[in-house]
């Protein structure tokens, strides 16, 4: 069973859990890539911004896969490509309260002769509460001055999945692979936490910590499979490079460090092979921002890998020749 998990927490959070940018894992956006001075905002990853009390968030992203291919015979087509699309809204319903909900649309593309899947997957809902510590910890308050915003923040978020895909499209053959179908059957459940500070007027350290958990569910073909549960810490570097008050205009370059670790996939209560391993990924973009809209781009690529059997693991994370992240957010 390939395990190409794509609603990954930074993605969904990198935009729709920071306040005024974004994880996002995720992945929002958040205050700090709103706003001309303050904490810079990640590309991907989760961050400590929630959104201000009584303000809406629409984002959206693409997630464009190219993963390596090895094996030249045309009988045996390998995967080639996935594109992970996402649609949310989030909203800020107290200072320190932010709700998303993330509609997600996958693409998962052989070689040709392969199998090709694509539909709307499980949707997903998070909620994430924000702190700040300033001679001790307190939840953030409605408005913060500059000086506030320099303290560090941080932020507890939680969320799951709602089976609305589809675990059990089948291929040519009639055939079942978990991997390649667009939902998970049951809910899956994440949580984690983010730390933010900003180190110097232009400089912003961003970290976060979570993890996903799956359920055992059981296919129509019979077999009972649990997706390995992921762990993920995220840190990034953003360099605020250039404002400009009159368009009320913001640049940021961002690089991050992603490590994700997973465990083993089980089928039938047994870990299954060519599953699971670790991998740490470098991703540099930029974020610009105009007013209330924040537009990111970055490239993600795999730096190390320790995959189990990794020979074996074409189409999974940590076999990606690279991967292209685009996103949008409007907060109003």
């Amino acid at each position: 069973m390939s395990h190409d998990y794509r609603l990954k927490l930074a993605i969904a959070l990198s935009m729709g859990l920071a306040a005024g940018t974004a994880p996002a894992h995720h992945g929002v956006a958040g205050l700090g890539a709103a706003g001309l001075a303050g904490p810079g905002a990640t590309l991907e990853s989760a961050t400590s911004s929630v959104l201000p009390q009584g303000s809406t968030l629409l984002y959206g992203k693409l997630d464009y896969s190219q993963y390596e291919t090895f094996d030249p015979d045309p009988l045996a087509p390998e995967g080639l490509y996935s594109n992970y699309m996402m649609l949310g809204v989030g909203h800020g319903f107290t200072p320190w309260f932010s709700g998303y909900l993330f509609l997600p649309y996958h693409i998962k593309a052989d070689e040709p002769g392969g199998f090709d899947t694509s539909g709307f997957a499980d949707i997903s809902l998070f909620g994430q509460v924000g702190f700040k510590y300033d001679q001790g910890f307190g939840l953030v308050p409605a408005t913060e001055s500059l000086d506030d915003l320099e303290d560090w923040h941080f932020t507890v978020f939680g969320g799951l999945t709602l089976p609305t895909g589809e675990p059990n499209l089948r291929n040519a053959g009639g055939e079942i692979d978990p991997g390649k179908s667009t939902g998970f059957g049951k809910p899956s459940f994440s949580a984690g936490l983010t730390a933010t500070r900003m180190l110097a007027p232009r400089w912003t350290l961003n970290a976060e910590l979570s993890g996903v958990w799956f359920q055992e569910y059981r296919y129509d073909d019979g077999t009972r499979a649990r997706f390995g549960t992921e762990t993920r810490f995220n840190t990034a570097l953003i360099y605020r490079a250039r404002t400009d008050p009159e368009r009320r205009l913001r640049v940021d370059t961002v690089l991050e460090v992603q490590y994700l670790g997973l465990q083993r996939d089980r089928a039938d209560g047994v870990g299954e092979e060519a599953t699971g391993g670790s991998m740490v990924y470098l991703m540099p973009g930029v974020r610009l921002s105009i007013d209330r809209v924040s537009l990111a781009a970055g490239v993600k690529f795999p730096a190390w890998t320790d995959l189990n059997e990794e020979s074996e693991q074409q189409g999974a994370e940590g076999k990606e020749d690279y991967r292209i992240v685009f996103s949008a957010s409007w907060l109003f």
